[in-house]
């Protein structure tokens, strides 16, 4: 992977954090307790950036706030080009982190494990 790929990626995900904070009006993406851009993978032209999400809330808070996020994507594009210095921002495509849910699981095994062993 190219140094400059893993850079351009990082950058993306410290500007997409900031300018959804500050920027993004959409009640949905702010209604959940916590929004997270976990990691962004940029394809092989660099013209389309996947960015994946940690949401903490219900399913239908999560759902709402990732609509809400791909209705921004377009809105995001110009921002993050101007503050990254970019002659083509790349496409925006959010998603769910798997490995939030994972973890989530995770921990739920472990618990139960553990209630098990004690009893």
């Amino acid at each position: 992977m190219s140094q400059r790929k893993v850079r351009l990626e990082h950058a993306l995900r410290e500007t997409l954090t900031e300018l959804i904070a500050a920027d993004v009006r959409d009640p949905r993406v702010h209604a959940p307790a916590l929004l997270t851009i976990t990691r962004v993978e940029l394809n092989v032209d660099m013209a389309v950036a996947r960015c994946y999400v940690s949401i903490v809330g219900d399913d239908a808070t999560r759902d709402a706030a990732l609509e809400g996020l791909t209705k921004a994507a377009g809105f995001l594009r110009g921002p993050v080009a101007r503050r990254l210095q970019l002659q083509h921002a790349p496409e925006l495509r959010f998603a769910i982190d798997p490995g939030g849910d994972m973890a989530d699981k995770i921990a739920a095994i472990l618990r139960e494990d553990e209630e098990k062993r004690r009893s």
